[in-house]
């Protein structure tokens, strides 16, 4: 069985971070999203990988990943021209996929768990598709399966009026018949190759689609408050491990101080995690805050957030919550006179005063 992880989609509800940079390559826990599903798919003793990439974000994605020997794979990109549809992206990875049976990953989703026992369940089983659901309280906004009889009786992508709560995780697998379903069906309004058309056609072709209700948590980071959830579910489950330097300084909980950083008269309340080189002096840093390598925060408190690299927080009166600063953001107040907000933003961007 081989993996194909798609990370070509543009990343629009997670702008002006993903202006400059893949969304699949923003950090939960200081880890890129886009290594939780290649790390998944090792543990399952998937090592023959393929990933979709873009033109746009393509060369950020391979400098990342490598050739995914560091995780143990073997890495191969498949470059998608536009952003057609799930079920292009799995025409566009045939050559790759060679006829084998594989797993189909959203390279932007979290599941909590992993997949090793959904891959284990479909080789025992050997159905034509296992595809993976789960309660959600907006099904309108996701692909949406009915069921009878354990099996799959008809799917619908985004329906205005949806006949039930269950949502397609993005997580799927398939066998090699999952090309020919493409190839058979026509583009949806929106211009695509909907992957719940496809599945739908082997449904009507009399072919066997499996589900598996997902009991743990998933989770598609593409908005601000779904990665910082993610964020939150996986700092949940870190484990104390201090290797920097504190000067006067306290760490309550689950918290990861990584080596190089240095922490002087602050106090960080966990789960969190301090990245390597970075520099917080006179500050408090709240739960479930991930700070990224080389930060820099002064005399200011920073909660339930995330930070990219080379951020620097200073001297702020207000304690800076549920946020997301991209790479080398700086946010400081000011000194001068009279008092007044001074910006630069970029397209898409939304600041919060207190």
């Amino acid at each position: 069985m081989k993996g194909l992880i798609l990370s070509g989609g543009k990343g629009t509800r997670l702008r002006p971070i993903t202006h400059t940079s893949a969304k699949q390559l923003v950090p939960v826990a200081n880890k890129p999203v886009l290594f939780y599903g290649i790390e998944a798919m090792v543990q399952a003793a998937i090592t023959e990988i393929g990933i979709i990439i873009a033109p746009e974000t393509g060369g950020e994605i391979r400098e990342a990943v490598g050739d995914g020997s560091r995780f143990g794979a073997q890495i191969t990109y498949v470059e998608q021209d536009e952003p057609l549809g799930l079920a292009h992206a799995a025409l566009t990875a045939e050559a790759f996929l060679d006829g084998d049976s594989f797993v189909m990953y959203l390279g932007d989703n979290l599941l909590q768990g992993g997949i090793t026992e959904l891959v284990e369940a479909f080789e025992s089983s050997a159905p034509d598709a296992l595809i993976l659901l789960t309660p959600v309280p907006d099904p309108q906004n996701f692909g949406v399966a009915e069921l009878a009889d354990g099996r799959v009786v008809r799917l619908v992508e985004k329906p205005a009026e949806p006949a039930t709560d269950l949502a397609l995780v993005g997580v799927y697998m398939f066998t090699a018949g999952i090309h020919d379903a493409s190839r058979a069906i026509e583009p949806s309004p929106r211009g695509e190759l909907e992957i719940t058309d496809a599945i739908q056609h082997l449904v009507d072709g009399g072919l066997r689609v499996e589900p598996h209700i997902v009991r743990g948590w998933w989770k598609d980071t593409g908005r601000l408050d779904d990665m910082l959830e993610a964020n939150r579910l996986v700092l949940d489950r870190v484990d104390r491990r201090i290797e920097g330097e504190l000067v006067d300084s306290q760490c309550e909980g689950r918290v990861v101080i990584e080596a190089g950083a240095v922490l002087e008269r602050t106090t960080v309340r966990g789960p969190a995690v301090i990245g390597a080189g970075a520099r917080l002096t006179d500050c408090y840093v709240g739960p479930y805050t991930a700070i990224g390598e080389d930060c820099v925060i002064c005399e200011a408190e920073v909660e339930h957030s995330i930070l990219l690299s080379g951020c620097t927080v200073s001297k702020l009166e207000g304690r800076m919550e549920s946020s997301l600063l991209g790479h080398n953001v700086t946010i400081s107040r000011g000194t001068r006179q009279p008092r007044a907000y001074r910006f630069m933003i970029g397209d898409n961007s939304e600041i919060g005063i207190l």
